[in-house]
């Protein structure tokens, strides 16, 4: 086993640790991609070591439960480090997932599925802790409202509700939303239809190759709630030939096209923006293709 190192830094202490003794935080929701920034990351390790400790809490079985640092200890193995500095502290499960999530949510390119088990995540674990407490019938109140998970992300109360019910799709679809496939708040209507209604709509988007709009999507949360939803009518709401995009008028030195006319040339599940994007990649392709003729 590594010998242990220890220094200090702002008053905290600070542990080499060996990676075999940093463990996962259990069920924690941010995934740990090898992209190419994790490339870029283990990179900068090998080259200058980790900069900013890993903070991490010991485990009663033995070695430690990782709170924040799970990208950095990748990026050690990547970088063929044995050992990480880390920050170890005292703290119950509950300060450690709340922890957890605000380290994590500081960081750039969140899925939204991510984001949702993380508001849920916390908002239980804030409502274990003021369980917990001495506090007044006020002051509980406020502490288990998600009001406190909205203002630490910066967000109003009503769209960490609407986050958190992300969770309530099936996987596939929440990969749907993570993709940009199907859109925020119509994913949000979603997640008021059953397991098995869902499941049902799953097979209609596979077999139309295209995905709910929010009217759509509203539609088929109000018949679910009205027991009134049922594979026919999922079907039968997917077949609908959506209303063309409104065309917006422009001056005589613009260009525009209405979204049918370009429709047959993209997968129908492709969004207006999706198209936009496409089509301005391949101009800047087209671009840059006639600069190369030009300059020969």
């Amino acid at each position: 086993m590594a010998e242990t190192k220890r220094k200090k830094t702002k008053n905290l202490e600070v542990v080499n640790i060996p990676l075999a003794e940093l463990h996962p935080f259990p069920n924690q929701p941010f995934a740990v991609r090898d992209d190419e920034s994790m490339q870029e990351t283990a990179a900068s390790i090998k080259e200058y070591g980790v900069l900013t400790p890993a903070v991490a809490r010991p485990l009663e079985s033995g070695g430690y439960e990782l709170i924040s640092g799970h990208r950095r200890k990748r990026a050690c193995e990547l970088a063929g480090l044995a050992e990480m500095p880390v920050i170890v502290k005292e703290m119950d499960a509950d300060t450690a997932t709340i922890m957890m999530v605000d380290s994590n949510l500081q960081r750039e390119n969140i899925l939204p599925s991510e984001k949702a088990k993380a508001y849920k995540m916390k908002l239980e674990a804030i409502k274990r802790q003021g369980a917990r407490t001495d506090l007044t019938s006020t002051q509980v109140a406020q502490k288990l409202s998600v009001e406190q998970v909205g203002d630490d992300a910066g967000i109003s109360k009503d769209q960490v509700r609407r986050y958190i019910r992300l969770t309530e799709l099936e996987p596939e679809l929440q990969q749907m939303v993570d993709e940009k496939k199907i859109a925020f708040t119509p994913a949000v209507e979603l997640s008021y239809l059953q397991p098995e209604e869902q499941k049902q709509l799953l097979q209609a988007i596979d077999s139309e190759q295209a995905t709910p709009s929010l009217s759509q999507a509203q539609r088929m949360k109000k018949m679910s709630q009205a027991g009134e939803l049922d594979e026919d009518k999922i079907l039968a709401i997917m077949q609908e030939e959506k209303k063309p995009e409104q065309v917006v008028k422009r001056d005589a030195n613009s260009v525009s096209f209405s979204t049918d006319r370009l429709r047959k040339y993209f997968p129908r599940s492709y969004t207006t923006l999706q198209m936009e994007n496409t089509i301005i990649k391949l101009l800047e392709a087209w671009q840059k293709k006639r600069q190369m003729a030009q300059e020969r």
